[in-house]
Formats: structure tokens, sequence, C-alpha cells
């Protein structure tokens, strides 16, 4: 996938990478649900690791349901859950107050924070 940034001399494990390159690729809309993803040998051939790592972030982002697998025919784009749990949504909120926190630490204003939230 050419919208891949995996960086091979990052501290953070390559699974991670490729992570955080799908969630931001499933929420900005660019993989749509349904959609079927590379399957883990030709994403590590693509991408220049071992099949093991990508199956690694295969397996975390079905774990977290952002993708789903149907035996025989591949991984495939979950649909957005209908209702997480209040636990999901408060460790979200958590995180986020968290980011914010650092961010005014930091030096930056919140009424520029603000302002970036808003642009989403």
């Amino acid at each position: 996938m050419q919208m891949f940034n995996v960086d091979f001399k990052n501290r953070k494990p390559i699974y991670e990478q490729i992570i955080e390159n799908f969630k931001r690729l499933i929420i900005a809309g660019d993989l749509k649900e349904e959609s079927r993803v590379p399957s883990i040998r030709d994403m590590a051939k693509e991408l220049g690791v071992n099949p093991n790592t990508v199956q690694k972030a295969y397996r975390e982002l079905e774990e977290q349901s952002y993708f789903y697998t149907i035996i025989g025919q591949g991984s495939f784009i979950a649909a957005p859950p209908k209702s997480d749990t209040g636990k999901e949504i408060g460790a979200l909120y958590d995180s986020l107050v968290g980011t914010v926190r650092e961010l005014i630490f930091r030096g930056e204003s919140k009424p520029r924070i603000i302002e970036r939230v808003e642009m989403i």
C-alpha cells in the first residue's frame, strides 16, 4: 500500500506502525468498510518485513474490531461498532484528556487546541 509509512529507524515496533497506518486510513475513510485488505504475505512483501510482523498487526486490528477475517477469503475492514461500551469510550476520552494536557504543557493554548479539534 503506497499510503503506508513504515520507518525502520523508528523505535516504535513495525507491527505498531502497521496498526497505526491502517487505523489512520480507516478513520480517514480512505479504506472503506467491507474492503479486502492485502494478504499477510503480500503486505509483508510490499513492506519488506517478516510475515509474522504483519500477522501480529492484523491479529491486533481484529481484536480491536477494525478487521474481521473469513477463513479462506482473507481479512476485511469491519464496520464501525454500532455501540461501544462506556469503558471503551471512557478510555478514549482519558487518552484525549492526556493528549490535551500534554499539548498545554508544551505551550499550546486552549483556543488553538479547540480550533484544531473543530477542524475535524
